[in-house]
C-alpha cells in the first residue's frame, strides 16, 4: 500500500533522537517505514521512536500515550509504555516490544498447543481491556472508534472493483449489513486493531510478547473486536472467541461477527476504490475472508 513520503529522512530523525537521548548515538538506526499515520525509528532493536506524519497522527499519538497510562496497569498483555517529546517536534519513545509480526503463514505452522496459548492470551486481553472503567477511559481522551461504513457507501465503492466470481457474495453480505441491529451488547472500548501487523510473536518460542499501536482504539460495537484476528486466521478468531466468552460469561454471535468481518474487508476496498495499485491486496484481503464465509 503507498505511504506519504516522511517530511524528515532517516538522518534527520536521528538527529532529532540523538538531541534527546545522547546515548544512542552509536546506536544502530533504522527506519520501519510501515504506518499510516507514524514513521517509526527502530535502534538497537530495543527502542523504538514514532513521528506522526500530519496533525491528526499527532494528536492520536499524545491520546495514545495517555490511554497507554490507564490500559497498561488493568491488562496482563504487555503494552508499550510512551514518553513523549514536544521539540522540536512530537515524537515517542518505548522500549521494543521482543517479536515479529504474526502472519497467517505463521499462524499455519503452529502446534494445537501455540494455538492455544496465542488464543488464551488474547481472549484474556480483551476480557481484561473491556472491563477497564469507561469514565478513565474518557477522560484520557478515548472516543468513537472509527466506524465501518454504511452498506451504500461501501457498494458504491467496492463492488465495481469485484471480480465477478465475488459480487454475488459481497451483495448479501451488504444487504445483511445494512439490516444489521444495534449489537446486543452496546459499544465498549476496545483495541479494534488485533491484527497480527499488531503483535509481538517471538516465534522461536511460539509466545506472544505484547500488542501495540492502539491510535485507533475507542469505543465501538463490541463484537467489532473479534474481526481483526481473522486477518491471522479465522481458526484463531473462534479460539479467542471461546477464551472471552469464558472469561466474561458473554456469548458471541459467530455470524454476526462473520458479516462485520466482510462489511470491514469490502469497505476497506472501498476506501481504496481511487488506488488501483492497491486493488490487489484488498481483494485478496475479500477473497480470503470469502473462503470461510457463512452467507
Amino acid at each position: 500500500m503507498p505511504i506519504a513520503a516522511s517530511p524528515l529522512d532517516l538522518e534527520q530523525l536521528r538527529d532529532i533522537i540523538v538531541a534527546a537521548y545522547p546515548e544512542t548515538r552509536d546506536g544502530r538506526f533504522s527506519l520501519l517505514n510501515e504506518g499510516w499515520d507514524s514513521v517509526a525509528v527502530d535502534v538497537d532493536d530495543r527502542l523504538i521512536f514514532k513521528f506522526p506524519r500530519q496533525a491528526h497522527a499527532e494528536d492520536a499519538l499524545l491520546m495514545e500515550a495517555r490511554l497507554l497510562t490507564v490500559i497498561g496497569p488493568a491488562v496482563d498483555m504487555p503494552v508499550p509504555e510512551l514518553t513523549m517529546h514536544h521539540t522540536p517536534r512530537v515524537f515517542s519513545r518505548h522500549v521494543k516490544l521482543a517479536g515479529e509480526h504474526l502472519l497467517a503463514e505463521h499462524y499455519a505452522q503452529l502446534s494445537e498447543a501455540a494455538r492455544d496459548r496465542l488464543a488464551n492470551r488474547l481472549g484474556l486481553f480483551y476480557a481484561q481491556l473491556h472491563a477497564i472503567d469507561a469514565a478513565q477511559l474518557r477522560a484520557a481522551g478515548a472516543g468513537p472508534a472509527e466506524a465501518i461504513a454504511p452498506a451504500d457507501t461501501i457498494v458504491a465503492g467496492a463492488l465495481p472493483h469485484l471480480p465477478h466470481h465475488l459480487r454475488g457474495l459481497a451483495e448479501r453480505t451488504l444487504a445483511a449489513w445494512a439490516d444489521l441491529p444495534p449489537d446486543p451488547y452496546g459499544e465498549s472500548y476496545g483495541f479494534f486493531d488485533g491484527h497480527g501487523w499488531n503483535m509481538a510473536f517471538d516465534h522461536a518460542s511460539a509466545t506472544l510478547n505484547g500488542v501495540y499501536d492502539f491510535a485507533d482504539s475507542g469505543f465501538g460495537p463490541l463484537h467489532q473486536e473479534f474481526i481483526y484476528s481473522s486477518f491471522v486466521s479465522p481458526e484463531l478468531t473462534e479460539r479467542i472467541v471461546r477464551r472471552y466468552e469464558a472469561e466474561t460469561g458473554k456469548r458471541l454471535d459467530r455470524e454476526r461477527i462473520d458479516l462485520t468481518t466482510g462489511a470491514h474487508r469490502l469497505w476497506e476496498l472501498a476506501q481504496e476504490a481511487g488506488s488501483p495499485e492497491t486493488h490487489e491486496v484488498m481483494i485478496a484481503a475479500v477473497e480470503n475472508w470469502a473462503a470461510g464465509a457463512r452467507f
